[in-house]
């Protein structure tokens, strides 16, 4: 269990106490600004170059210092300034006139080396609440936790909370100093945040001040996966030295392509650390060396992963080549840009345009061409051709210390290339990555992943990924396009030879062949394998394809989609709305064949003009059969209309059969989102809506804009993991989880999904599978239920307002959140606010009905109350908010609230007003239908009520209680806005035009606006107000202070009395 710390003071003095026990001992700077670290910085500077090539014995002046901290400037952004820190060195000018040596002249100084660690040159120092000089002169300066400092330079911050303040609180106090630009100048270098509790740490690269502080929070954990949240522990683990050295010069990675640094997870550096260790180890004379593989589930970061295993083997010098092997030419390409992406100024990553290239690659002793990049097949061909390697030159590169890296190593790693691979080199030490190894259930040649890598070196399975939200889990679903009685009944018939029912039943023999296909006890819809590896057929194992490819194979039956093809197509038009979330997302469509992928193009080509779809598959399938020339000219000419249609939905897009290759490119970035097509969500006519194919795409392909695979195909094992896995990269509250609908033999594809399930979750299969509809449903009305008891225990009744107390607050901010997260699932499940009963049949035919507990108004006054808890004032000498609160639920619309019940209940109150006991209860009627009001409507409607009540109000027929609320509102923020101006004489008409702009705490300075409304501000009005509001004097510097807090709340509060 946890520390308890009653405050952040409390927790950092014990948090700093702890650090210098793992290792920085460099000592503590108390309360630094800028300069102080600066000049702390020079000192380490000085003291680390001494030399005579270097500062020649003189000190670093201010002017150098500037200098660097103009080059830091220039590049400005953090993934980049990792390139800076990981740099080993930077330049400058001495203007020290006490070097004469190097006057003028320009010296490399050392500042780091990711290989220096707990050196002699290496200081880890720690600064307690170092201060951040504000952005703007009228801004406060803010004073942070704890940074910790390596040589100097700030790297990792750290933000903390007292026990009972939610950790997320930490992630917003980070987001808060980033938006106000405190992370500059030389703050700027920071890597790494930290955001602490005592019971619970995550971690996270810096986004930048503009970036997503949302996406990649992470909870370090141990070599099991169990992760490490205690203070202590996280101390020890992670921020310790080595560890915390390491984080910053192995573990964090500047990636270009995506303009972001990132920072890797625990289960990435084990299986780095893991490989790097076994070379190091390594007998080289040893044949057949079996690395080991890597068990990362899909979407997990394998690439990073693997770049970051050959990163440490280059720079430890403990191999002389480290190749990485894809089976795919395309995948190479791609995994080539990845490795360029991630590699910095100290590394190069090869590439190998053809077969030659390489063998000068892997001949080569220059320390440039360490790390290759080039796929099984070009490696298999090193002897072929002209120009193939000779004796003495295999004899050389074997001499070589070769180390293989094989992605996605459950494919193509059992075919014969792999196997002249491990002959030509048969010292190289192998090792696999993939996210579904191949196991003694699903043998390839009777061989395993660890019959040709070796032992599991590390595992982070599907389970993992989903209990950690690094990947998204799947919503399957059985699509019958058939009713089971009735395809049982046709293999009954078949299988007893009957020609009808009344048939099989007249002859005994066929009577007992009949019966026993339609008992689903005796005959399951699916096949299973026994204990002793036999095979017992189930009904679906005894259906001819034609039952679903049609009797002309390619779909057709006499000429027209068969029964399943239109079936199949009708499901997903249907579904297509709800699915997509509006168009939002992208689906990709698996079908069994080439012929029946054109098929089905031609279906939503012709018959679903509104959406935009396209076919993928290899055009060189089957061109080389002589015995099917009907099928090639069925494949081309369904090849050319694919390519036709797709010019013809993006102008400009012509690509022929010879340009296949560069089709496929387009095809998949555009899916993905990615270049040339970063930002097509916002135009949507240039997206693709579906996406049909037959092998390609359901493995190694990444896009989070893809939520739903639909399957008219058979899969097993990993081909069934790599293919569900297209669904589930992570997006945000949008997509919740990756949609699955599968079609073909759906109760063998059922089965099979579990038999995968079992095989690739290990040991903990949980999680892996969202609630369906029902029990969504079920849980939605539970949450609410729970919401409902919270506020009427602490005597709230119809959510009219917060319950009074933080606690329950806290709990109501957490159960909401909960039940927005069950009605986003839902709706993409099927759930709509129009529909309140839902009807369920299920497989043993019995019905079962839920009815809604409550409705969207309900749960718009639900959200009206969420947004409150931003507005509640925080305790005194505390800017901790107790409440884990979600930025994107308060973001949800509350204008469509039906107020016509209220304001139908105010008439009646009007005409009853002088009535007595009818007035009475007309009044307490009308003060039920308050809930749908924010409180500070609420207090309008009060004073609308009152001034009813003394005959003050004038009743205008046709004016409703809104109406009047408004009318009281504006003259109450007049009132408000008039006693601004008149306290501290702040100009009235910015103060308006600020406020009509209804900005927040992030943009409330947009283009220098409320910094030229604080500088209409009389200091001295301003001065006496709150002298006279606090009792006593105050002291002029304090009165900038004040001003900026009281006229930015009051701005972004939308006003108060003052």
């Amino acid at each position: 269990m946890a520390d308890t710390f009653k405050s952040e003071a409390e927790f950092e003095a014990a948090l700093v106490s702890r650090l210098k026990d793992f290792g920085w001992m460099g000592g503590v700077l108390h309360q630094p600004d800028e300069q102080d670290l600066l000049d702390n910085w020079a000192q380490i500077l000085y003291r680390n170059n001494p030399g005579i090539d270097r500062l020649n014995g003189c000190p670093l002046t201010q002017g150098e210092m500037q200098q660097i901290l103009e080059q830091i400037a220039a590049l400005r952004t953090p993934m980049r300034l990792n390139g800076f820190i990981n740099g080993r060195t930077v330049s400058i000018k001495r203007d020290n006139p006490d070097d004469a040596a190097h006057f003028g002249k320009e010296v490399s100084l050392y500042i780091y080396d990711r290989l220096d660690i707990a050196a002699g040159r290496s200081v880890y120092q720690i600064a307690e609440q170092p201060r951040f000089k504000a952005a703007s002169a009228r801004l406060n300066d803010r004073r942070g936790d704890v940074t910790l400092l390596i040589n100097g330079m700030p790297l990792i911050h750290i933000e903390l909370k007292r026990s009972g303040v939610p950790v997320s609180q930490a992630c917003n106090q980070i987001q808060k100093y980033a938006r106000e630009g405190v992370f500059s100048g030389l703050f700027s270098l920071v890597q790494i945040f930290v955001a602490m509790e005592p019971a619970e740490t995550v971690y996270f690269a810096n986004p930048g001040a503009t970036g997503d502080f949302s996406l990649y929070r992470f909870h370090w954990a141990d070599f099991n996966n169990e992760p490490i949240n205690d203070w202590n522990d996280v101390v020890r683990y992670l921020l310790s030295i080595p560890m915390a050295h390491q984080l910053i010069g192995f573990y964090s990675v500047a990636d270009d392509k995506d303009a972001t640094l990132k920072v890797m997870r625990s289960y990435q550096y084990f299986a780095a650390s893991a490989i790097s260790d076994r070379v190091r180890k390594s007998r080289w004379e040893k044949e057949s060396a079996r690395g080991g593989y890597v068990w990362h589930t899909t979407g997990s970061g394998k690439t990073m992963t693997s770049f970051k295993s050959a990163q440490l083997i280059a720079d430890s010098h403990d191999a002389d080549k480290v190749v990485f092997l894809v089976d795919r030419i395309e995948l190479g390409t791609q995994s080539l840009d990845e490795y360029r992406n991630f590699a910095d100024d100290s590394m190069s990553v090869q590439a190998t345009e053809d077969t030659d290239v390489l063998r000068a690659k892997l001949k080569s002793d220059d320390y440039a061409d360490t790390l290759i990049v080039t796929s099984i097949q070009k490696m298999s061909n090193i002897h072929d051709h002209d120009g193939g390697l000779t004796e003495r030159d295999l004899e050389r590169i074997r001499d070589k210390r070769i180390v293989f890296i094989v992605d996605e190593c459950h494919r193509s790693t059992f075919g014969d290339m792999m196997q002249t691979i491990r002959k030509t080199f048969p010292t190289a030490m192998l090792f696999g990555f993939t996210g579904t190894p191949i196991q003694d259930e699903n043998q390839k040649k009777q061989n395993t992943t660890t019959d040709v890598f070796g032992d599991e070196l590390h595992r982070y399975s599907i389970a993992d990924g989903i209990r950690d939200k690094n990947v998204l889990p799947f919503d399957p679903y059985m699509v019958c396009t058939y009713k089971d009685r009735d395809v049982r009944r046709e293999v009954a018939l078949e299988r007893s030879r009957a020609d009808s029912e009344d048939d099989a039943l007249a002859d005994p023999k066929k009577r007992k062949a009949y019966l026993r296909y339609m008992d689903p006890s005796q005959v399951p819809m699916a096949g299973r394998r026994e204990a002793d590896g036999t095979w017992t057929k189930g009904i679906e194992d005894y259906l001819p394809e034609s039952q679903y490819c049609g009797t002309d194979g390619d779909g057709y039956t006499g000429g027209v989609p068969c029964d399943h093809f239109r079936m199949v197509f009708q499901d997903i038009v249907e579904g297509w709305t709800t699915l997509s979330r509006g168009g939002k997302f992208h689906a990709i469509f698996a079908t069994s064949s080439i012929p029946e992928a054109i098929t089905y193009y031609r279906m939503f080509r012709d018959e679903a003009p509104h959406l935009k779809v396209t076919a993928l598959f290899d055009p060189n399938i089957g061109n080389d059969n002589p015995d099917n020339p009907t099928g090639t000219i069925f494949k081309e000419e369904g090849l050319e209309e694919i390519l036709g249609g797709y010019s013809r939905l993006y102008p400009g897009k012509d690509y022929s059969i010879p340009t296949h290759a560069a089709f496929k490119r387009d095809v998949s970035a555009r899916l993905a989102h990615k270049k040339p097509y970063v930002g097509i969500e916002r135009h949507p006519e240039e997206q693709l809506d579906l996406l049909i194919v037959v092998n390609q795409m359901l493995t190694g392909f990444d896009s989070k804009w893809v939520n739903t695979l639909y399957l008219d195909k058979v899969l097993e094992y990993e081909g069934l993991i790599q293919a569900f896995s297209r669904t589930n990269r992570v997006f945000g509250p949008e997509k919740r989880f990756g949609v699955i609908r599968y079609y073909r033999r759906p109760h063998t594809m059922r089965q099979n999904v579990d038999d995968a399930v079992r095989l690739y979750s290990g040991d903990r299969p949980f999680g892996l599978f969202v609630d369906k509809l029902e029990s969504n449903l079920e849980h939605i009305n539970m949450c609410f239920g729970d919401i409902r008891d919270l506020f009427e225990g602490y005597g709230v009744q119809s959510f009219e307002r917060l319950p009074s107390s933080d606690a329950a607050c806290a709990r109501f901010a957490k159960l909401f959140k909960q039940l927005s997260d069950l009605i986003e699932a839902a709706k993409v499940q099927g759930f709509t606010w129009e529909k309140s009963t839902y009807k369920f049949h299920h497989d043993s035919g019995e019905e079962t009905e839920v009815v809604m507990a409550f409705d969207q108004q309900a749960y718009l006054i639900l959200v009206l109350r969420y947004k409150e808890l931003f507005e509640r004032e925080p305790g005194e000498g505390s800017d901790d908010v107790p409440f884990d609160i979600d930025g994107y639920l308060t973001e949800i619309d509350t204008g469509r609230i039906d107020t016509d019940y209220m304001n139908e209940n105010f008439a009646k109150w009007l005409k009853k007003i002088d009535e007595g006991e009818e007035a009475k209860a007309a009044l307490e009627l009308l003060h039920g239908s308050f809930a749908s009001l924010t409180q500070e409507q609420q207090a309008a409607a009060e004073l609308v009520i009152h001034a009813a009540q003394r005959g003050e109000l004038e009743v205008v027929p046709g004016k409703t209680l809104m109406d009047y609320i408004n009318d009281f509102q504006k003259m109450g923020k007049d009132s408000q806005l008039n006693a601004l101006v008149s306290a501290i004489g702040v100009d009235e008409g910015k103060l308006r035009n600020l406020m009509t702009r209804h900005v927040t705490e992030d943009n409330i300075n947009e283009y220098g606006r409320f910094d030229a409304l604080k500088e209409t501000a009389d200091l001295g009005k301003a001065r006496d107000y709150f002298a006279e509001k606090e009792g006593k004097p105050i002291p002029p510097f304090k009165v900038s202070m004040r001003l900026d807090k009281l006229l930015r709340e009051f701005v972004v509060r939308g006003g108060f009395d003052v």
